[in-house]
Protein backbone atom coordinates (compact mmCIF):
# COMPACT_ATOMS: atom_id res chain seq x y z
CA UNK A 1 0.00 0.00 0.00
CA UNK A 2 2.56 2.38 0.79
CA UNK A 3 4.71 1.41 -2.30
CA UNK A 4 1.13 2.40 -4.28
CA UNK A 5 0.74 5.56 -2.55
CA UNK A 6 4.19 6.56 -3.66
CA UNK A 7 4.23 5.79 -6.96
CA UNK A 8 0.57 7.75 -6.87
CA UNK A 9 2.70 10.71 -5.65
CA UNK A 10 5.23 10.78 -7.97
CA UNK A 11 2.71 10.46 -10.63
CA UNK A 12 1.25 13.45 -9.49
CA UNK A 13 4.41 15.30 -8.93
CA UNK A 14 5.35 15.03 -12.72
CA UNK A 15 5.66 18.38 -14.57
CA UNK A 16 3.29 17.15 -17.13
CA UNK A 17 0.35 16.05 -15.46
CA UNK A 18 0.36 19.20 -13.57
CA UNK A 19 0.88 21.49 -16.72
CA UNK A 20 -1.91 18.84 -18.35
CA UNK A 21 -4.53 20.11 -14.84
CA UNK A 22 -3.70 23.08 -15.24
CA UNK A 23 -4.77 23.63 -19.04
CA UNK A 24 -7.75 21.68 -18.37
CA UNK A 25 -9.04 24.66 -16.11
CA UNK A 26 -7.79 27.77 -17.64
CA UNK A 27 -9.51 25.91 -21.05
CA UNK A 28 -12.39 25.62 -19.27
CA UNK A 29 -12.74 29.33 -18.15
CA UNK A 30 -11.28 29.75 -21.22
CA UNK A 31 -14.62 28.26 -22.74
CA UNK A 32 -16.78 30.28 -21.13
CA UNK A 33 -15.10 33.29 -22.19
CA UNK A 34 -14.86 32.37 -26.18
CA UNK A 35 -19.15 31.30 -25.92
CA UNK A 36 -20.13 34.42 -24.39
CA UNK A 37 -17.68 36.30 -26.82
CA UNK A 38 -19.57 34.01 -29.91
CA UNK A 39 -23.21 34.08 -28.00
CA UNK A 40 -23.19 37.78 -26.66
CA UNK A 41 -21.54 39.87 -29.55
CA UNK A 42 -20.78 38.00 -32.91
CA UNK A 43 -24.08 35.91 -33.56
CA UNK A 44 -25.92 39.60 -32.72
CA UNK A 45 -24.16 41.18 -35.42
CA UNK A 46 -24.38 38.45 -38.39
CA UNK A 47 -27.74 37.90 -37.81
CA UNK A 48 -28.69 41.67 -38.61
CA UNK A 49 -26.01 41.12 -41.68
CA UNK A 50 -27.86 37.69 -42.65
CA UNK A 51 -31.67 38.75 -41.94
CA UNK A 52 -31.89 37.68 -38.13
CA UNK A 53 -32.38 33.93 -39.38
CA UNK A 54 -32.10 31.74 -37.19
CA UNK A 55 -31.57 27.82 -38.31
CA UNK A 56 -32.19 25.85 -35.37
CA UNK A 57 -35.62 26.10 -35.81
CA UNK A 58 -35.54 24.18 -39.35
CA UNK A 59 -36.78 20.69 -39.17
CA UNK A 60 -38.46 17.94 -41.53
CA UNK A 61 -41.23 15.96 -40.43
CA UNK A 62 -41.04 12.14 -41.78
CA UNK A 63 -43.60 10.22 -40.69
CA UNK A 64 -43.55 10.29 -36.57
CA UNK A 65 -39.71 11.55 -36.56
CA UNK A 66 -38.47 15.07 -36.83
CA UNK A 67 -34.95 15.89 -38.26
CA UNK A 68 -34.13 18.62 -36.70
CA UNK A 69 -31.33 19.48 -39.67
CA UNK A 70 -31.55 23.44 -38.26
CA UNK A 71 -29.85 22.90 -35.13
CA UNK A 72 -27.34 20.95 -37.11
CA UNK A 73 -27.05 23.75 -39.43
CA UNK A 74 -26.61 26.23 -36.33
CA UNK A 75 -24.17 24.09 -34.31
CA UNK A 76 -21.59 23.99 -37.18
CA UNK A 77 -22.19 27.26 -37.29
CA UNK A 78 -21.23 28.46 -33.74
CA UNK A 79 -17.91 25.91 -34.09
CA UNK A 80 -16.97 28.34 -36.97
CA UNK A 81 -17.28 31.22 -35.17
CA UNK A 82 -15.93 30.56 -32.15
CA UNK A 83 -12.79 28.59 -34.46
CA UNK A 84 -12.51 31.91 -36.03
CA UNK A 85 -12.75 33.97 -32.26
CA UNK A 86 -9.72 31.42 -31.03
CA UNK A 87 -7.83 32.02 -34.11
CA UNK A 88 -7.69 35.68 -33.70
CA UNK A 89 -7.22 35.94 -30.08
CA UNK A 90 -4.53 32.69 -30.32
CA UNK A 91 -2.29 35.40 -33.10
CA UNK A 92 -2.96 38.15 -31.02
CA UNK A 93 -1.52 36.78 -27.79
CA UNK A 94 1.40 35.12 -30.17
CA UNK A 95 1.67 38.78 -31.32
CA UNK A 96 2.22 40.17 -28.03
CA UNK A 97 4.46 36.82 -27.01
CA UNK A 98 7.14 37.75 -29.00
CA UNK A 99 6.92 41.37 -28.59
CA UNK A 100 7.81 40.47 -25.44
CA UNK A 101 10.40 38.05 -25.90
CA UNK A 102 11.92 40.59 -28.44
CA UNK A 103 12.51 43.22 -25.74
CA UNK A 104 13.98 40.53 -23.27
CA UNK A 105 16.29 39.54 -25.75
CA UNK A 106 17.36 43.06 -26.54
CA UNK A 107 17.59 43.45 -22.41
CA UNK A 108 19.89 40.38 -22.10
CA UNK A 109 21.91 41.39 -24.71
CA UNK A 110 25.03 42.99 -22.89
CA UNK A 111 28.05 44.10 -24.46
CA UNK A 112 30.83 42.54 -23.32
CA UNK A 113 33.48 44.65 -20.96
CA UNK A 114 36.51 43.62 -22.05
CA UNK A 115 39.42 43.17 -19.57
CA UNK A 116 42.23 45.44 -18.65
CA UNK A 117 44.36 42.73 -21.04
CA UNK A 118 42.55 43.00 -23.75
CA UNK A 119 41.98 46.81 -23.50
CA UNK A 120 46.09 47.01 -22.89
CA UNK A 121 46.84 44.08 -25.97
CA UNK A 122 44.56 46.00 -28.07
CA UNK A 123 46.62 49.68 -27.74
CA UNK A 124 49.76 47.71 -28.01
CA UNK A 125 48.35 46.31 -31.14
CA UNK A 126 47.40 49.45 -32.64
CA UNK A 127 51.04 51.14 -31.70
CA UNK A 128 52.76 48.46 -33.30
CA UNK A 129 50.40 49.04 -36.85
CA UNK A 130 51.22 52.63 -36.37
CA UNK A 131 54.85 52.13 -36.24
CA UNK A 132 55.00 49.30 -39.13
CA UNK A 133 53.55 52.01 -41.59
CA UNK A 134 56.33 54.57 -40.49
CA UNK A 135 58.64 52.47 -41.26
CA UNK A 136 57.51 51.27 -44.96
CA UNK A 137 56.99 55.04 -45.74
Amino acid sequence: MKNLIKEFRDFINKGSVLDLAVGVIIGSAFTGIVTSLVNDIFTPILGIIIGGHDFSNLSIKFKDATINYGSFIQSIFNFLLMAICIFIIVKIFNALKDGFDKNKKEESVEEVKKSNEEVLLEEIRDLLKEKNKKVKK
